[in-house]
């Protein structure tokens, strides 16, 4: 496929068709693709400008990062947020501070949820302990619990203890699900809080709970000792 009907095809409503121009892209020199993709970068469709972040976010050249910063300054969707930060995560631990930031100044749940998500690849618990703090203080249920599941990442580094700290604190969470999530994790850090804590949530009023707190006290099965 040629320049002209990637061009063309970009356009397009599908969502297969601009997946099969974002893989012809590849085939092409990144620059001359990323002014390409630049010229898209404020369509009035937000699933092209979502297909353009996730292009620019193959090239990885310095332009598309840049051009991807500029993305996120701008766009006021955060399903093409989500996207470009997705795809920032793609350049490795130059894009890490901006991760962050854009953590932190977007309180949206699928752009919070989005980046813990792009942050497994990154040996960055300090970075990671600081967005579960700001994940489980927020209004959203999704990211609190998002976060509380991201904690249990932290068991093997030095931040564990603080991690241990704020699950401690959502042991009385007003929502059961939390609570379960916050015993799941639990189970990951030893030491005589955390297991006051989850004698505590055996005790729970609610099934799950209860069941998640039972469920680390089963010892491996046959099948999992095979594997």
């Amino acid at each position: 496929m040629n320049l002209p009907e990637i061009d063309a095809f970009l356009e397009q409503p599908s969502p297969q068709t601009r997946m099969q121009a974002t893989a012809e892209l590849r085939r092409h020199d990144a620059d001359v693709i990323v002014p390409l993709l630049k010229q898209r970068m404020t369509h009035s469709n937000f699933a092209c400008r979502s297909f353009v972040a996730m292009a620019l976010g193959e090239q990885r050249t310095e332009e598309g990062f840049a051009a991807l910063l500029g993305m996120v300054e701008s766009e006021t969707d955060p399903n093409v947020i989500a996207e470009a930060a997705n795809a920032l995560a793609k350049f490795g631990s130059p894009a890490l501070p901006h991760l962050v930031t854009i953590f932190e100044q977007t309180e949206h749940w699928l752009v919070r949820q989005s980046l813990f998500a792009s942050l497994e690849p990154f040996d960055c618990s300090e970075q990671l302990l600081h967005l579960c703090r700001l994940g489980i203080a927020g209004k959203e249920l999704t990211v609190v619990y998002a976060a509380i599941a991201n904690l249990g990442r932290l068991r093997d580094t030095p931040q564990a203890p603080e991690a241990l700290a704020i699950l401690l604190q959502t042991v009385k969470s007003e929502y059961g699900f939390i609570r379960s999530m916050t015993a799941r994790q639990l189970r990951y850090f030893g030491g005589a809080e955390a297991e006051a804590a989850l004698a505590s949530l055996s005790q729970d009023g609610d099934h799950r709970v209860v069941g998640t707190v039972l469920e680390g006290l089963l010892p491996p099965s046959a099948d999992s000792d095979s594997l």
